[in-house]
């Protein structure tokens, strides 16, 4: 929700680049990690979709960094949502390398 509303400060002309991007992925993290908690009997399934939030963290990231670049996000803001990216990264790899703590046991 915190990049939602600091996206709303970026230029009208990015809506439907950086604004709707950063947007995206950084709502994706958490969608994917639901469904990843959704499908927590089959490991396999499991451990995918924390892949994928996985990835939309890293990329959400990437457009954190391009805001900065792009004068759109004050740089101390910024490193401290890169910061809070990587602690929800590393929650999520700790998940994918030990899915027998999480996954349903039959």
């Amino acid at each position: 929700m915190r990049v939602f509303e600091l996206t709303k400060g970026f230029l009208k002309e990015e809506v439907y680049s950086l604004t709707d991007q950063i947007r995206r992925s950084s709502r994706s993290v958490c969608a994917n990690v639901a469904e990843a908690w959704r499908r927590r009997r089959y490991e396999g399934s499991f451990v995918s979709r924390l892949n994928d939030a996985e990835a939309e963290a890293a990329e959400t990231q990437v457009w954190l960094e391009f805001a900065v670049k792009c004068n759109y996000l004050d740089p101390g803001i910024a490193r401290q949502l890169y910061t809070t990216y990587d602690h929800i990264l590393g929650k999520v790899i700790k998940m994918i390398v030990h899915p027998e703590q999480w996954v349903i046991s039959r």
